[in-house]
This record gives structure tokens, sequence and C-alpha cells, in this order.
């Protein structure tokens, strides 16, 4: 096998690789759950390129994404399922019929009203999957529809709150919703009071969905935003853990108050470098 730009070659490699007998043995013992974990941490380290800017590092995490829509579509043909053509041809075919202000008939539209044409043929191609599947018991077609459960907490609390806005349920103003973060702050200490465990969790839940909603409100992605704290954590640590290390020191041999100043002082310099 030699390297291509042909995406045949990556379908024909991947093949190999499940091949019974000839394969490689941990592709073979894959299965659609044991990869959708490694599906996930792909698609974030694509995140996590684009926000370091780094265009050789997205070109190759976008690769190894790639090769996860591969994996998979493999697992299903060896199932008589679909195959990679299939999925490439029904996304496709979405995105035709997701257009038609550019692929059809309706022209000139503004972005709100591509968002709502966008959900209601969203909802029209969900019918008709559960038709297709027979499921004449789902549940009554509902906004909260399409928001996928597996999404990271953040993502989804900030997409289920842009799905109830278009129909006016949100707040106009920031400050509002502002007072609500302040509010379930309250709450959060309330509950910590209480020592209760279960309303501790089911306030900072709420905590946490106020906090994405102020972000949506103000244009944050809550996901990048906590990245980027992570990031700066991280940071300010290893700074610690140098300075520390300049006096023969680790932090399990510092205490609370020394680890303070040094995380500080790298505050400090930091700011004086963005200033």
């Amino acid at each position: 096998m030699t390297p291509s730009r042909d995406i045949a070659r990556l379908i024909q490699i991947m093949a190999a690789l499940r091949e019974p007998g000839t394969g490689c043995p941990w592709d073979l013992e894959q299965t659609f759950e044991t990869i959708a974990l490694y599906t996930i941490e792909e698609a974030y380290e694509v995140a996590d390129a684009i926000q370091r800017g780094d265009l050789l590092d997205l070109k190759e995490e976008l690769g190894d994404l790639l090769l996860q829509v591969v994996y998979h579509s493999r697992m299903a043909e060896e199932r008589d399922a679909f195959a990679f053509g299939d999925v490439v041809e029904g996304v496709t075919r979405k995105l035709i019929r997701r257009h038609p202000h550019v692929f059809g008939e309706a022209r000139d539209l503004a972005p709100d009203a591509v968002a709502r044409l966008w959900d209601s043929i969203k909802a029209e191609e969900k019918a008709e999957r559960a038709a297709a599947r027979g499921d004449h018991a789902a549940p009554a077609p509902s906004m909260m529809d399409g928001v996928a459960v597996a999404l990271p907490g953040l993502t989804r609390a900030v997409k289920l709150q842009a799905k109830v806005a278009t129909v006016g349920f949100d707040w106009d103003d920031v400050s509002l919703v502002i007072g609500k973060v302040r509010e379930e702050m309250d709450e959060v200490a309330e509950a910590v009071s209480s020592g209760d465990k279960d309303a501790m969790e089911d306030e900072i839940g709420d905590l946490l969905c106020a906090v994405a909603n102020l972000a949506r409100h103000v244009g944050v992605d809550p996901e990048a935003a906590v990245r980027r704290s992570n990031a700066k954590f991280e940071r300010r640590f290893r700074s610690i853990e140098q300075e520390l290390a300049k006096l023969g020191k680790t932090p399990a041999d510092s205490d609370l108050d020394e680890m303070d100043q040094l995380w500080n002082r790298a505050k400090a310099v930091e700011r004086g470098a963005a200033g």
C-alpha cells in the first residue's frame, strides 16, 4: 500500500485492516461502541488545533477524524447496513435539501429565515426516518429533537437554549441573564450549606446552564471559554512547578501560601506581557 490523495485508498487500507485472518488484530477487535470514544476524542483534537491556530496539526487531526468516519462505515458495510459511499451520498443530499436558497427556488432569505427553514427541513427529515423505521409510537415531535444527548453539556445547553429562543422563550436583556446567574449562585450556596449532595448537583447544573446561557447571549462559545481557561490554568501551574524547581522543590514540598504567591506572580507576568 502507498499513500494517496484519493479517498478510495483510505477505504482500501481500512478494509485491509479489518480483513479476518490478515488484518490488524487490534482493529479486528473494535466495535462501534469502542471506536465511538476515539471519534469524540478526535473531534476535540480538531477543535484544539483550531483554537491553537496550528494549521499543520489541523490537517493531521482532520485526517484522524476522517479515519473515524471510514472506520464506522467499514464496520457498517461488514453488516450490510451501509458503506462509505452511502454516507457521502446522504450528506450531499442533505446539504442540497437544506439549502433551497442556494440550490432551489427559495432565494434572498435573511439569515434568521435560513435558520428557521433549516430547522423545519430537519424536522421533516426526522419524521421521514421515523416512518422508514416503522416507529409509529415515537413521541410527538418537539423543538428539543435533534440536539444530541451525547454532546458536551455546555454545548448542548446552548443548542437547547438557542432552539427555544427562536420562538421567543428567551431574555432580551443580558442584565437579566446575569441576574439569573447570581440567583443560581445563591441557590448553590444554599445547597452546599444543606450538605445535600443531590441538591448540590442539581443547583450546580442549573448554574452551569445559566452561565452557558450568558455565554450565548454575549456571543461566546462556553466550551471554547472552558478550554481557554484550562490552558491558562495549566500554563500557570507549570510556571509554579518551574519556579519551585529552581528552589530544588516540588509542589508536594511546598504549601498553599507559597504556591498562591507564585500563581499570582505568573498571572501578573501574563497580564504584563498582554499589556
